[in-house]
């Protein structure tokens, strides 16, 4: 596979098996050590790894200088055997050498770790970047990511095919790269933030089972897990229910991991979004270290401490053998951390020696509230306990984030520990302006059917066929079953303050088809991007991105986005404002 009308072996290749053979390999050299005054040892590049060359040292090489070495494999001298390298037994010595292609020095050594150049300048020679073994080892786990998400799609019967770039605007989301319309001045088209509408669609029009590793747009701020350019795998099955869809993307989730790290996880673990805020105080609970929050509320029900009585839940967390690093001013820290995420304040106690409790607050509990505190919360000495009171989900949320704050690892850090947050809201409160229900994901999510009859007199309470399959504490992707019937969507709309009128010049070109057969249908997309970082030990997806933006949104190495020329605007009838004064 590796042999081509100039080389016959790939630089990483060769073994002691090797040796005797006349081989030619193609690559860039590493670097130039020189041995004595007649020989220099070459070291030649190419993406499967290193080989060392034996060269008179009359041959002009140099960094990055692309070259053709023919050579016979020996084995290395006693002695010399480089035991870091695959290929440190042997060399290749009686060597002639062509130029195939010279280099200037590069702006950094190709050899350099990530952390010693800047990120700006990597990308901006990003080129040279994919050189590295590191840039060229994630580059691959990404196609095999690919490869294995198809191979286990394809087993389970889904079709690939391709929906459009150019598609109708829908502000109801993440804002959108919009694209004018040469052809129909004052009009655009919307790059896709996915393909959910068409991929519904094409459960109208009979495909059954869809999939697609599709490239989605939006223009949103960047962060580690988030670039403008995103690809996911988008899918949607017919005729299926919730657990239908969770096992095909389970799937192709477990196919990829095993494809990376030579061993398939276990059946992917399910939990309630109710039980995962309980629990963990977010919607993406990394299950990777304790530390869980836990219910105080009956303790206090009587309480005379004035921060807890009346509270609608007072929940604790336990940072064990923690105590003694949290000084008064990191725990002041904690105290405005807590009150910058929402809370009105934060009770922090120290568990002392025979389980005595240390705070400025102690004197305000009574014995039997402290006792059941402790054993509630499993304190032992050298402990420290974090409590919040307050509505139930500002308690939640905050902890939430201060346990993340205090005990989470690295989100590419082993074990792998998958999970699909289930039962999602259907409505998340009620919009100030409108008096109305706000959706949780989408109007199309289809309500749980246990709660359709409290549908009109409590939504607050309806759960969503919503889901979420969350990795190590980032959200690989959601889902939802989807409203097929129209008597249903409309009960949505409605709740939604939008009227059958509005709902036809919002989505009436998506929902005319449902009135012709539409079948029951659900689907979810996760994002490969953030899959493949952690699976390949990266931190950041822009790793993993063959060419990435900036987080301000830049492109160092193409110096995009730039102006363009003004009779370019013209002939699509856009005049641009000047810049805003800074």
């Amino acid at each position: 596979m590796s042999a081509t009308g100039l080389r016959t072996h790939q630089c990483g290749e060769l073994r002691a098996a090797d040796v005797g053979e006349r081989v030619t390999v193609c690559g860039w050299v590493a670097r130039r050590r020189e041995h004595g005054e007649f020989l220099a040892f070459v070291d030649v590049r190419d993406h499967t790894g290193i080989i060392q060359v034996v060269v008179d040292n009359s041959v002009d090489v140099r960094a990055e200088y692309v070259v053709r070495v023919e050579g016979t494999v020996a084995a290395r001298p006693e002695g010399t055997i480089n035991p870091n390298l695959p290929t440190g037994e042997v060399e290749l010595q009686e060597c002639s050498v062509t130029v195939l292609n010279t280099s200037e020095p590069p702006p950094f050594p190709i050899d350099a770790r990530a952390d010693d150049v800047a990120e700006t300048t990597r990308l901006q020679y990003r080129y040279l970047d994919i050189r590295r073994e590191r840039m060229q080892r994630n580059i691959r786990i990404r196609a095999r990511v690919n490869s294995a998400i198809r191979a286990a799609m394809e087993r389970q019967g889904f079709v690939e095919v391709e929906t459009p770039m150019l598609v109708p605007s829908t502000p109801e989301g993440a804002r959108e790269f919009l694209v004018p319309a040469r052809q129909a001045p004052g009009s655009f088209y919307a790059l896709p933030q996915s393909p959910q509408l068409f991929k519904q669609l094409l459960m109208v029009a009979g495909v059954d089972r869809y999939y697609q590793i599709a490239r989605c747009l939006r223009d949103e701020d960047l962060r580690a897990d988030r670039q403008y350019e995103f690809m996911q795998l988008d899918a949607e099955m017919s005729f299926a229910t919730q657990d239908d869809v969770l096992a095909a993307i389970s799937e192709a989730v477990m196919s990829a991991a095993e494809a990376i790290t030579g061993e398939r996880p276990p059946q992917i673990e399910q939990i309630t979004w109710r039980d995962a805020m309980d629990r963990y105080g977010i919607d993406k609970p990394d299950l990777r270290f304790g530390m869980e929050l836990v219910e105080l509320t009956p303790i206090f029900s009587a309480t005379e401490f004035k921060a807890f009585a009346g509270a609608g839940s007072i929940k604790g967390i336990r940072a064990a053998g923690r105590a003694e690093e949290f000084g008064r001013n990191k725990l002041d820290g904690l105290t405005d951390r807590a009150k910058k995420l929402g809370a009105k304040g934060l009770v922090w106690l120290k568990v002392g020696a025979d389980v005595a409790l240390e705070s400025p607050v102690v004197k305000f509990l009574s014995e039997t509230e402290q006792a059941a505190l402790v054993e509630s919360l499993g304190a032992e000495p050298g402990d420290l306990l974090l409590i919040v009171a307050d509505e139930w989900m500002t308690t939640c949320e905050v902890l939430g984030q201060l346990r993340n704050d205090l005990g989470r690892p690295p989100v590419h850090q082993g074990p792998f520990r998958y999970v699909w947050v289930t039962e999602f809201p259907l409505f998340v409160g009620i919009d100030k302006e409108t008096g109305r229900p706000k959706t949780g994901h989408h109007p199309f999510c289809h309500p749980h059917p246990d709660d359709l009859e409290k549908f009109e007199t409590d939504p607050l309470s309806v759960r969503a066929l919503a889901y979420d399959l969350v990795l190590n504490g980032w959200e690989l992707g959601s889902g939802s079953i989807r409203i097929h019937d129209p008597k249903l969507q409309r009960r949505v709309f409605n709740q939604l303050g939008i009227s059958d009128e509005e709902a036809d010049r919002r989505f009436g070109f998506f929902l005319t088809p449902f009135r012709y057969g539409a079948p029951p249908h659900g689907g979810f997309a996760f994002g490969i991007d953030r899959l493949t970082a952690i699976l390949a030990g990266e931190e950041n997806i822009r790793e993993v991105i063959a060419f990435p933006k900036t987080q301000s949104g830049a492109d160092p190495m193409t110096n995009s986005p730039t102006p363009v020329e003004p009779s370019q605007l013209a002939e699509l009838g856009i005049r641009t404002l000047p810049p805003k004064a800074k």
